[in-house]
């Protein structure tokens, strides 16, 4: 198609960004353009002196990843719309960044969207030359639009409410319009001038004559879906709107005197480098009048527009915004802005918001003449440039401002397949000009925690530790808790005692909540490169936030603090809630027991014991935990009189080797099918209740509705139960002195570890092991020596589901997360490389246990957190859920100090699982879900509100 006005070789390099390509052939591609940073000494960058903030990036809040381009954005009150590449539309909660609704919308790329004023519908053009209406709440299509010319690509859309009109800005430089008035009266059309069904100009050549069309996938099924199917009058076309494509519209009212104050304009920018003012009209017969045009019409391309009362602001090929004032139709400034083109461009809070082709982003101060007006009495105000970043690894395609909670959004759309949310909260200026800091606190404060290397088991961290616990001290102080450090023996680190007073007229009955954590991490080295993000720097990616702590166990730990804030801030709490924050847990809870009894007096007695180290069985099904298997570690050692020796030169049947020996050890600790061989190590191992086993049953009914190829019931239930109610032994890793080679080693050791569980002592288990061990040892007849060493220890834990703080629990959780029977995800798997399998079955018929990621599908820092919504497309995201009960589930890990602060405190426990699993605690890219911190605050206000009434 011939391009009117617009430099031909501009207008290819547009479309090239209009399709998502990260290449091409313009001087100022991403790829080998210069830094924006050398703009800046140049003299028309921007006028007025540079600011000194500009080279601050602003926060970024989250960033969401696809497997498309993103062209298009659109925001609602809680909402975002993405347009993709791919022809999808993909929406995300603001709340918690899932992934909630994603749909194929279109054939070929979504170039637009465009949300009613009045928030009724979504529009979607797209580069099949269709237009769509979605419901924005669950995207049901509601209309269904195409013309039967060859439009080519539509690459804008505006709906008015008042004229209730749809219009359209097409690559064949013409505006259609389309009445809605009585739409599902009129005839349906023939779906042969549809465009999937019309053959092609170019591309066809079927004529009177003969000839053959190129072939074409099967038609979608777009025509048979629900909606109405408009086919466009074709009188109700502007032929030659622009002589260039129609990229933008703005649709707009009480900007110009040229229209009446309560009639809505449309403005539109084209390729020809003009920006032409519409008159709107009932009559659909002549929907269109042009009155008046700004800019010549052999100009660079408009490709984005902003406005702020009657100042209109384009962004232009080469970097080049313009304002111009519609009231006198005059062009008032040209700022170059950029060094590529501005693709995008918006007015929010009073500052003007560039982003384009090199993938940076700016923020303009202007002279806030429309609903952000100012006291300027001139417009002789100097537009500064007040901060520059690179938002996108390519080219920004899209934007949208918008306002949550206490937050002002700036988010950004690129070919680099992912949105980014800014937090721009310095925007943010009260009445008598001070910066107003509201933002999450919540993220906030977990942001700076994460932030300290709290590993314990690494000597080079314990000034991390200290600062660590020094820092979550002075928080819970900040918020009005009575706080003290409480030093541990042997220079271990410290634990953080921290208590809220509840509601003073309740002081002689209230109870009194302890609540457990740790503030140590497990280590976290990136040297390979695994991490997606640097560990010890919180980010938020798809609905997640990563890092080393953040779901083990520092998020839970604030998600508590925060849920006792939110009772303070509505005089709610009436139990007194008291802190218990060690450093020690992941290298045994060195010095805590100790420590817990020398402060006994000042932590007081205590009614209940909570803690939140654990995570769901699935990735979708809140849970309670009940029980914990206990844990002994152990290493097992031989060592040989004669130092490491060859074992060519000195090896023979006459010397005991220490790896033979330790080998034939270990070996008789395990029988057939991994049963222990210990004498009497079941015998104190508790049966099954009937209870109990009704639990084993609706876990598994509730996993095998979601996902039936776990197996069977019966297989699925033994695979939990091993896990969760069976003792287990594991031999972790062996150990040879000397270095590698040919040698027969003077030392080998190896660790091991038993999981015990409830009414299995601890203390009888290290004799029976060390006993069987030794009598083993002496029946090999070998000079070598055996050592047996206690490295720690942990009792088994079981819980009473049946008592008062695991019933309020449950009440919390069926209040706070809604139902829990019904078929949902909680992600969405991302793209993963295929898995290499082993040739040939295994020689073993017994069935293949259950794991984390089989139960999890296989999510991982790949998925995108999503919701419900997803798989039921006809409720609306406010509509309120009835709940059924959570999970009851016990698990095989340990948890040192929780049996002892029973035993201390004659309290019972209860343990609230706050994370996913597949959050990967321990591993690297940990993870914890925003809905999943928000939602334990939501229970832990309910829990600390509510067990004082018990």
């Amino acid at each position: 198609m011939e391009v009117f006005g617009a430099r031909a070789s501009a207008v290819r390099q547009i479309l090239n960004v209009a399709d998502g390509l990260a290449v091409d052939s313009s001087p100022f591609s991403s790829n080998h353009t210069p830094s924006e940073d050398s703009e800046l000494n140049t003299s028309d960058v921007f006028e007025g002196a540079p600011s000194q903030t500009k080279c601050n990036p602003p926060e970024l809040s989250h960033r969401v990843q696809h497997d498309s381009s993103i062209l298009a954005l659109a925001v609602s009150e809680h909402l975002i719309y993405a347009g993709t590449q791919d022809g999808e539309i993909l929406v995300w909660s603001l709340a918690t960044y899932e992934l909630v609704i994603r749909i194929q919308a279109h054939r070929r790329a979504v170039l637009c969207l465009f949300l009613s004023p009045d928030g009724s519908l979504l529009w979607s053009s797209g580069g099949d030359a269709i237009v769509n209406a979605w419901c924005p709440k669950n995207l049901k299509r509601l209309y269904h639009l195409y013309s039967t010319y060859d439009v080519g690509d539509c690459f804008s859309v505006a709906y008015s409410t008042q004229f209730e009109t749809v219009y359209i800005g097409a690559q064949n430089t013409s505006i259609q319009w389309c009445n809605l008035k009585d739409s599902s009266s009129r005839p349906t059309p023939d779906g042969e001038r549809h465009p999937e069904k019309r053959n092609h100009r170019f591309f066809d050549s079927v004529n009177a004559s003969g000839g053959r069309s190129t072939p074409r996938p099967a038609p979608s099924a777009l025509l048979s879906e629900d909606g109405d199917i408009l086919e466009i009058d074709k009188a109700h076309m502007m032929h030659y709107a622009h002589f260039g494509y129609v990229y933008c519209m703005l649709l707009v009212r009480n900007v110009s005197r040229l229209v009446e104050a309560d009639n809505d304009m449309l403005i539109s920018g084209g390729g020809d480098g003009t920006i032409k003012l519409w008159r709107l009209n009932n009559d659909p017969d002549h929907g269109l009048e042009e009155i008046a045009q700004l800019g010549d019409d052999d100009a660079e391309s408009v490709l984005s527009l902003a406005i702020d009362g009657s100042f209109l602001y384009s962004g232009k090929l080469e970097g080049c915004v313009e304002l111009w004032d519609l009231d006198t139709k005059q062009r008032l400034r040209v700022i170059k802005a950029h060094r590529g083109d501005i693709m995008t461009l918006q007015m929010g809070w009073g500052f003007l918001w560039s982003a384009g082709s090199t993938g940076f982003a700016r923020k303009y101060s202007t002279v806030q003449y429309g609903k952000y007006k100012s006291t300027a009495e001139s417009v002789s105000q100097k537009y500064q440039c007040l901060k520059r970043w690179k938002s996108h690894d390519g080219k920004v395609l899209a934007s949208a401002c918008t306002r949550y909670g206490s937050q002002q959004l700036y988010i950004t759309g690129a070919n680099d397949s992912s949105v980014s949310i800014w937090n721009m909260n310095d925007c943010q200026i009260t009445a008598n000009g001070v910066k107003d800091e509201q933002e999450d606190m919540l993220i906030k404060s977990l942001r700076d925690f994460v932030a300290f290397k709290t590993v314990s088991s690494r000597p080079d961290h314990a000034e991390d530790c200290r600062k660590g616990a020094t820092f979550l001290m002075r928080l819970f102080k900040r918020y009005g808790a009575y706080t003290e450090m409480l030093n541990t023996d042997n220079s271990h680190n410290p634990i953080v005692f921290a208590r809220f007073n509840g509601n003073p007229a309740t002081s002689r009955s209230r109870r009194r909540v302890l609540f457990y954590g740790h503030y140590d991490v497990v280590p976290a080295d990136d040297r390979k490169g695994n991490w997606i993000v640097p560990p010890f720097e919180m980010k938020g990616v798809n609905g997640y936030v990563y890092g080393r702590g953040v779901s083990d166990n520092k998020g839970p730990i604030l998600a508590a603090l925060y849920g006792v804030l939110d009772c303070l801030d509505e005089k709610a709490l009436d139990a007194d809630v008291v802190f218990l924050i060690e450093g020690e847990e992941e290298s045994g809870s060195r010095g805590f027991q100790d420590a817990v009894r020398r402060h006994k007096d000042l932590i007081g007695e205590i009614d209940y014991i909570l803690l939140a180290n654990s995570y769901w069985l699935t990735d979708d099904v809140p849970c309670l935990t009940y029980g914990l298997r206990g844990v002994l570690h152990a290493t097992i050692r031989v060592d040989s009189s004669h130092p490491d020796v060859h074992s060519g030169v000195d090896g023979s049947y006459m010397m005991d080797e220490p790896l033979s020996d330790l080998t034939a050890v270990l070996a008789k600790l395990k029988g057939l099918h991994n049963r222990i061989l210990i004498p009497g190590f079941y015998d104190n191992v508790l049966p099954l209740t009937e209870a109990e086993e009704a639990r084993y049953g609706d876990i598994t009914d509730t996993l095998l509705r979601r996902d039936p190829e776990l197996g069977s019931a019966e297989t699925l239930k033994a695979s939990l139960m091993a896990r969760w109610r069976e003792p287990n032994l594991t031999i972790h890793r062996y150990k040879v002195s000397g270095p590698d080679g040919s040698l027969v080693s003077g030392q080998a050791s190896a660790t091991i570890s038993l999981r015990l569980v409830p009414n299995q002592e601890v203390d009888e288990v290290i004799k029976s092991l060390m006993s069987f061990v030794e009598t083993s040892f002496a029946t090999l007849d070998t000079h070598n020596h055996l050592t047996v060493t206690i490295d720690n220890q942990a009792d088994p834990w079981l819980g009473d589901p049946d008592n008062e703080i695991f019933q309020t629990l449950e009440e919390a959780i069926v209040k706070v997360w809604g139902p829990i029977g019904e078929s949902r995800r909680g992600s969405t798997a991302g793209t993963k490389p295929s898995r290499k399998m082993t040739n040939g079955a295994s020689p073993s018929v017994k069935p293949t246990p259950a794991t984390t990621l089989t139960l999890t599908n296989g999510s991982d820092h790949t998925s995108l957190a999503s919701s419900s919504q997803e798989s039921e497309p006809d409720r609306t995201i406010s509509e309120p859920r009835k709940g059924r009960r959570p999970l009851y589930i016990r698990e095989g890990g340990s948890i040192p100090s929780i049996r002892f602060l029973e035993k201390e405190f004659r309290a019972p426990a209860a343990h609230l699982p706050c994370g996913q699993a597949s959050d990967s605690a321990h591993l690297d890219n940990e993870r914890l879900r925003l809905s999943n911190l928000y939602k334990s605050r939501e229970i832990f206000k309910y829990v600390f509100k509510e067990l004082s009434r018990k």
